[in-house]
């Protein structure tokens, strides 16, 4: 969810305001995509670089983490949205522990749409993560039998479809260390739209592009059309 501190910079606002801004295009996203029936959405809300921007600004982004949690869960239950954050929850404070804990348990039950919000989140941390929890519950294995079935065990979103498509918004063309091992076949759409600016026709305009692509998972084409 790239581009708010640029929308707001564009209009001579302060960047906090892009931030706010940005938060009402997830609503529309997250509805959006509630309504047409996608199973999963996992949103970079916060990544593991991000604590070194200014402190102001994370702190700012902090109190909108926090609000968002107590304002919107109920929002996310009555739609029947299970919500699920993702990221290493140590180094934000213990009121937005416990509200993630709050919310989570709230929508623990729903089948809806599973939104995944990742938040003090960095794909390296996710596979490191991963590693140290199969070493865990394999205390007496040697190394040498962890293999990707065992490791994606283990990884952030297990129990999840892979990923069928990323979007980013804000022209850059990066995966920026988000979900680098659930990405593996992924495909990818970028657009210049600013974050703030994302929305219904948005979600459609790459949705469509993903529905023309032909994915072959290493296979030739011949081989995927005779399936």
């Amino acid at each position: 969810m790239d581009g708010n501190g640029r929308w707001a910079k564009k209009r001579l606002l302060p960047r906090f305001i892009g931030h706010q801004k940005g938060l009402n295009a997830v609503k529309r996203v997250v509805s959006h995509c509630s309504e047409l029936g996608v199973r999963s959405l996992t949103l970079f809300a916060f990544s593991t670089e991000n604590w070194r921007r200014p402190e102001e600004e994370v702190n700012k982004l902090m109190g909108l983490f926090l609000k968002a949690l107590q304002r919107e869960v109920g929002k996310l239950d009555e739609n029947n949205v299970k919500l699920q954050v993702i990221g290493d929850r140590s180094a934000f404070s213990e009121e937005i522990q416990a509200n993630i804990e709050l919310a989570e348990a709230r929508t623990a039950d729903n089948v809806g749409l599973v939104l995944n919000i990742a938040a003090n989140y960095g794909g390296r941390w996710d596979v490191v993560e991963a590693v140290k929890k199969w070493q865990e519950t394999n205390p007496h294995s040697p190394i040498s039998e962890l293999d990707e079935q065992a490791l994606g065990q283990h990884v952030c979103l297990a129990g999840l479809p892979e990923p069928d498509l990323l979007i980013r918004t804000g022209g850059e063309q990066r995966i920026s260390n988000f979900l680098i091992w659930q990405m593996a076949y992924t495909e990818f759409f970028f657009t210049p739209t600013l974050w703030p600016d994302f929305d219904e026709s948005s979600i459609d305009e790459a949705i469509l592009s993903f529905s023309q692509r032909e994915r072959r998972f290493g296979k030739t084409g011949d081989q995927v059309k005779s399936c």
